[in-house]
Formats: structure tokens, sequence, C-alpha cells
């Protein structure tokens, strides 16, 4: 076994590989950009090297400074998770070269199923079925659309180098096609240094199956049965679940083998996902199953896997990069109940799903009931920064089937708490009580087709307003508070930062409202205050405040103080997320103040400016 190992990555899965490193013995060595000097990962490991500045492509994704932590602590492999270098062939090879064992598959398997056309044509010669479609050299524009005439529209351009759902097209009808062509190619040219592209036929009812693979350096391959990972927002994973609902055990059985197969093709190594894209408009059907792409690397759905089969894919990881064989074999693997995984993120679906950006105040995640799995990189205090992916946490629930694990993922979610900052709890448990998830009416356009019925309320119930009214309140120190009133009353309150008036019941014996509550309900936080006249946490641009939609940088001032304004003149400039957002003036009057400063970074909801009305 390993004795010592480098964890090339941060966050959740670096939390995820120390928990599996330190049950079987060994050392573990976590690297950390600016960002994370104080992150849960670092404290977490044995031994911590800082590699550098808070960008990923400064610290993370530098090859070299990885190899140099390793050598310099002692480390014998390198363990390099998901995202960053972990399917990057050239860091596989580099570590290798350096004498150092690489937890992965060998570095010509990663370049193999690296891009999409050549994986694509290697599993044709493999037997493994492919979706109809057109993967040749010839990339001119006439040829590409005379292949796309004859697969038939709809028709789906794909970069192939692509990934995360960049570089693709759909086509609907063949007069749109030359226009598609040309944005898939620039965007694929802009974000992957390819242009290439193939074609394949676009399934109308598609569902998105992988089939978990495993192989050691003795020959051996086994698969871990199937998930479904059909529920996506923009071509990436919402909820993940294993088994896949309505899979048959005759069509189990040919997706299995279809992937060990392909697996074998690469004489592969590790742990690997084989994805497939299915026609679900007649269920799953092994005829209507297709090869579609081969991830080369530990996925983020992995627990649903671990909680259906009781195998640790970590610790596998591990004792085949140290050329044990496999564990069992594959009569010994077997399917134990359902298990589902959702991504909580620390984003706002009210505003199109930004991502969230701040400390964690609040970050109270059940884990102590049955069936329930929390695997998760920050904890309460922990700063949510700009530079990386905002997934705060995975929450997996195992039952005996899928309703029972359903259920138990829904509850989770609905009784957790975050705050100040916004998830994306809310919109995940509406998605997992929707009706059609509910019956396993799946497909991957479902969350698009629901919409903003899939987002949560703006405000808590009527009843959640009240009970929080009402742990504010006694002793008359509310407005509209009278002696000897009817037990019933009302007042105005701050919710977050919209004034309201509401009835309640008093507390008896309460103090006089002096702090905020936190009303909790169905995964949505939101903060409850007694009123303030003119103070700050009721500002809006109706009366002239100017706050910060979200947290960002300063690019632009265009006002100073005491300048006077028109209606509809820009103000200020906000970069957030790689895109710039104007703030202007809601109505004629002066700057009563400025608090901004280019170059400056600001939070969610800061008062970056006032403006004092004409007259």
């Amino acid at each position: 076994m390993i004795a010592s190992l480098l964890i090339a990555n941060r966050g959740e899965i670096a939390c995820r590989i120390i928990r599996t490193a330190r049950t079987l013995g060994v050392r573990t060595v976590a690297v950390y950009s600016d960002a994370d000097a104080d992150a849960l990962h670092v404290r977490s490991a044995d031994e911590a090297v800082h590699i550098g500045p808070s960008p990923a492509r400064e610290s993370y994704l530098v090859g070299e400074k990885i190899i140099a932590a390793a050598k310099a602590t002692g480390a014998q492999a390198i363990h390099p998770g998901y995202g960053f270098l972990s399917e990057n062939a050239d860091f596989a090879q580099a570590v290798i070269d350096a004498g150092l064992i690489w937890v992965g598959p060998r570095p010509d398997s990663i370049r193999a199923m690296g891009l999409k056309d050549a994986a694509k044509k290697l599993m044709q010669d493999a037997g493994v079925p492919t979706t109809p479609g057109y993967l040749g050299e010839d990339q001119s524009e006439g040829r590409l659309k005379a292949e796309a005439d004859a697969i038939g529209y709809p028709v789906l351009i794909k970069a192939v180098a692509g990934g995360g759902g960049k570089g693709m097209r759909k086509v609907d009808a063949a007069e749109d096609f030359a226009e598609a062509l040309a944005s898939c190619r620039r965007e694929a040219a802009a974000s992957f240094g390819n242009d290439a592209v193939l074609l394949e036929k676009y399934i109308t009812n598609p569902r998105h199956i992988e089939v978990q693979v495993f192989g050691d350096t003795h020959g051996h391959v086994v698969h871990l049965f199937e998930r479904d990972c059909s529920l996506q927002r923009r071509h990436q994973k919402v909820i993940e679940e294993a088994p896949a609902p309505g899979m048959d055990e005759a069509t189990r059985a040919a997706v299995c083998t279809a992937a060990v197969n392909a697996a074998k093709a690469v004489d592969y190594v590790g742990a690997g996902t084989i994805e497939f894209i299915a026609d679900g408009s007649d269920g799953l059907r092994a005829d209507r199953i297709w090869f579609m792409e081969m991830n080369t690397r530990l996925q983020v759905e992995h627990p649903v896997t671990e909680e259906i089969t009781g195998v640790d894919l970590v610790e596998w990881q591990l004792r085949v990069a140290s050329g044990e064989p496999l564990p069992k074999t594959q009569d010994q693997l077997s399917i134990n109940g359902h298990a589902m995984e959702a991504r909580l993120y620390a984003e706002d679906p009210a505003k199109g799903f930004l991502p969230s950006i701040g400390r964690l105040d609040t970050f109270n995640l059940e884990s102590d009931a049955p069936g329930l799995r929390i695997d998760t990189g920050v904890e309460r205090g922990a700063e949510i920064s700009p530079f990386y992916d905002p997934m705060i946490a995975k929450v997996i629930a195992h039952g005996a089937n899928r309703d029972e694990a359903r259920e138990r993922l829904a509850a989770a979610l609905a009784g957790s708490a975050v705050w100040p900052l916004k998830t994306n709890a809310g919109f995940l448990v509406k998605a997992l009580r929707h009706a059609d998830f509910a019956a396993a009416r799946l497909d991957t356009g479902l969350i698009a087709r629901e919409g903003d019925a899939l987002l949560p309320p703006a405000r808590p119930t009527e009843e959640a307003l009240a009970d929080g009214a009402a742990a504010l309140t006694g002793g008359g120190g509310l407005a509209g508070f009278r002696l000897n009133a009817p037990a019933r009353t009302e007042a105005m309150f701050l919710l977050d930062r919209e004034a309201v008036n509401l009835r309640f019941d008093p507390r008896e014996g309460a103090d006089a409202p002096s702090s905020d509550v936190l009303i909790a309900e169905d995964g949505q936080v939101w903060r409850l205050g007694p009123w303030r006249a003119g103070g700050s946490g009721g500002a809006d641009a109706s009366d002239g405040a100017i706050l910060s939609p979200m947290p960002g940088r300063i690019i632009a001032v265009g006002v100073a103080e005491g300048e006077r304004v028109t209606k509809g003149q820009k103000l200020l400039t906000l970069e957030a997320m790689k895109m710039e957002h104007s703030l202007v003036a809601p109505f004629d009057g002066t700057v009563a103040e400025l608090n901004a400063a280019e170059g400056g970074q600001v939070s969610e909801g800061a008062l970056l400016a006032k403006i004092e009305k004409d007259g």
C-alpha cells in the first residue's frame, strides 16, 4: 500500500480522499492557494504546502508546483481528484516521469478518450454501440451539412474536444445549420483551442445513463452497475441516482457489458465512467442506448455507487495504484437498495443561479438521519470565494427503494439552513418532489421545460413569517402594540431588505426586538428583523439607494459625490462572474453618498451610492 499521498485538489473531493487515506493508514499531503489557506482540506491533511495565488491557473493547474510539493514532502503518489488536472495526460505522464505513482489511468488511456471523435471511432471498432452520426476528418461546411441532412434533423453539433456543455448546438432545421456550425466552432476554438466538430442524431427524449468501471494492472476489469444522471440544468448534472429507474436485468447486462468492453479497449486501469445516452421514449432498451464519452477519473457522483455496492471507490483507487488486484470479482458485486445525490451549491436561483460568495455564518446540514451522508469541504465560518466552483456539499441519501431515498434526500435538503449565502436547496427540494421526477418520468430536458415552476418561493409562508415575528416580540416594544390590545397584533418588519406588515401572536414574556431571527423553510433561509425607520437594511432604488446586486469588483466609477445625475445615467460598472453590470440612477438627483472605488471588491447588497431626488 502507498505510504504517503499528495492530493492535487481542494474542497470536498480533497476531504473525501483524506478520509479514506486515514482509514488505510496513509499519510496525506494537501496543497492550497492563497484563498484556501484556512480551508478544511488543509487542516484535515497531515501536511500542507502552499502552491500559489488564488486563481487556479496560478496554483491548482500548475503541474510543476504540485510535483515539486510531492517531492519536497516525500509523498509517494499523487491523487488528482476530479476537475483541475485529473484528465490531463501530460500531467499524468509528468508525475510518472518524476518517479511518483499516478493514482489514475495510464496517460495513453486518457489521451485515447480525450477527443470525442477518436473515442467514438475506437468504441465502434470495439463493438460498443454509438449514436448515429458523423465523425470524419472532412470538416468542410459542405460535407458537414450533407452529413447532417443524411442523419436527419434535429441533429447535434459537438466540439470534439468539448465538455461541460460548451461547444454544443442543437439544430432543428436544415436552414439553421450554417449559423449553428459557425457559432459552435467559435465557442470551441475559444474554450478548447480546437474548432473541429462531430455530428450526432439528437435524441428527443434523452436519458443520461453512465456505468462505473474499474480496472487493475493484472488485466481485470469490472463494472459497479449504472447511475442515472438525467436531471440536468444546462448540461450540468443536478441530481444523480443509482441504479437507473426502469432498468431491467437484460438491459443492465447489455449496457454494463458494453462499458466493460469500452474500458478494455483502452487497457483501462483505475476508476472510470462510461457515459451513454438513451432514448427513453419507450423505456430503457439495449438497442436504444449508445456510447457518448468516457470520463477517465473519479466522478462527482461516485457516492451513489458506493452506497448501493458497499464499495469505497477511493480505497480501490489506492489499492490498484499500489499494484494490488481488484478487491472483488464481478460476481461478488451486487446492488443493495437505491441512492440519490444532490449537489448543493452556493448560488441564487432567483438571480439566474449566479454564485453567492462570502462567509458561511450559518451552515447547518442534517447528517445523523438514517441513510444520510454529507460530503463537504467547508464548515461554518468558511469563505466561499469567487475563484472556484461554488459547490459546498454533496447530500447523499440511501434507502431500501427509490421513494425512500428520494424522500430522505428531500427532507435533508428541506431541513438545511445556510446563511447569509443563498443556496439551491429550495430548488433541489422542488425538483425532488416534482410529480414527474417522483414517478421516474425522466429525461435531460425536465428542468428546462418546467422553468420557473421549480424556483423556490420568494418569501416564506405566512405561518412561518408569523412564527418569526412572534419570536421577536413581547414587552410592548413593537410598533402597533398597545396595552389591553387583543392577543393578535400587527407590526412592521424587515424581511431581508423588504418592509413587510405581519399579523402574529406575541410571545408571553419575550424581550423587545433588538436583533434578527432566521426563518428556514424547505431549504430557503430569510432574515427577519424589526423595522427600523431610515435603516439601510430596507433601502432600495426607490429611495435612491444603489445596492450591489451580487458580489463583484467595481471596474468603473462614472460619478463623484455631490454630482448631479439624470435618470438612467450610468453611475458604476460592476464586474461579476466575467460579466459587466451597469448600475444607473433611478431618477434625477444628486449623488449624496458614494461608497465605491475603482478596483474595489464589494459584497452582495452593499450600499454603493445614494441618490437624493430633486425637489
